[in-house]
């Protein structure tokens, strides 16, 4: 099963994670499938490739918790229940 989910990136004190498609059995910092936006929760910046995740997202990958807020605040869903 693939989740999308947070892997932790940048140096002490100074967070930012890469949203990516991962295999569940996969540790936080192991081996993505395919890197698909970042999260700097310091200045509230958000990048998403919106076709990779509507992708892995109709292939049935689930996001975890805090990417579901993200894409949330980001109103994919909304985008995805119209089309």
């Amino acid at each position: 099963m693939v989740k999308l989910r947070l892997k932790r990136c940048g140096r002490k004190q100074r967070v930012i994670y890469r949203i990516v498609a991962i295999d569940v059995r996969s540790r936080r910092e192991g081996r993505d499938l395919r890197k698909v936006g970042f999260y700097d929760p310091i200045q509230n910046q958000t990048y998403l490739n919106i076709p990779a995740i509507l992708y892995f997202l109709e292939k049935g990958a689930q996001p975890t918790g805090t990417v579901h807020d993200i894409l949330r605040r980001a109103e994919l869903f909304q985008e995805r229940t119209s089309s």
